[in-house]
């Protein structure tokens, strides 16, 4: 039987690929934003993105397509393709509203840590009523350095006021759970685009197929 070493007395989510279906449409508007200026693009170019802040992205890209590459122009065009996308095709990942109704039973403190920005949170809670439902939002700009750095998860601590080592982190990214791992925290991957690697794992005290395991973890 699944179990965690020990009783989360908080839980700290990732966003993007975790509560919310977004990772898959953010990789079709990055191919949209490639076919509308020209540029080759692969899901695995993609994939080597997820989890990182936009500057680890922006380095990323430079450094794959030349320093010639229009990077800023090709993000406007990304960002406008997924706006659009999103707006039609926001859903949450199965089981969200299900743990955050047992947290709520349990009383237990919750934040979000994401390397989206605090506009991109609002507008995603927002859009499925859960904006009350966290105690705290980390994001872009809260932090010096962004996953797989550990401080977004170290700030979401300090905000719930519990002892790191006594968080859940919850994510979907390699480098979310590298990020979770590096703060002390149980971490539970949740994959969604990326699976599992042999170095995940061992960071991770529990991989699981979705929330709703999770919420069967926390609820014992």
């Amino acid at each position: 039987m699944m179990k965690l070493p020990r009783r989360p007395q908080a839980v700290i989510f990732d966003m993007d690929g975790l509560i919310f279906d977004t990772e898959q449409l953010y990789q079709e508007a990055i191919m949209a934003a490639a076919d509308e200026v020209g540029q080759p693009m692969t899901p695995d170019i993609f994939r080597a993105m997820i989890g990182r802040p936009w500057l680890r992205s922006r380095e990323f890209l430079v450094g794959h397509y030349g320093p010639a590459f229009a990077v800023d122009s090709f993000r406007a065009a990304w960002n406008r393709h997924f706006d659009l996308i999103v707006d039609a095709r926001l859903a949450l990942k199965p089981g969200v509203v299900e743990l955050l109704d047992a947290l709520d039973q349990l009383a237990l403190p919750r934040a979000i840590a994401t390397s989206s920005t605090h506009h991109t949170v609002r507008h995603h809670l927002s859009a499925h009523d859960l904006t009350g439902r966290f105690h705290h939002v980390v994001a872009h700009g809260d932090y010096a350095n962004g996953k797989p750095a550990p401080d977004p998860y170290l700030k979401a601590a300090g905000l719930v006021g519990i002892n790191p080592v006594c968080c859940l982190a919850l994510e979907d990214s390699h480098n979310g759970v590298r990020s979770a791992a590096a703060a002390g925290m149980m971490t539970i991957m949740v994959p969604d685009l990326l699976e599992a690697t042999d170095e995940i794992t061992e960071l991770c005290a529990l991989v699981v197929p979705d929330l709703h395991a999770v919420r069967g973890l926390v609820s014992r």
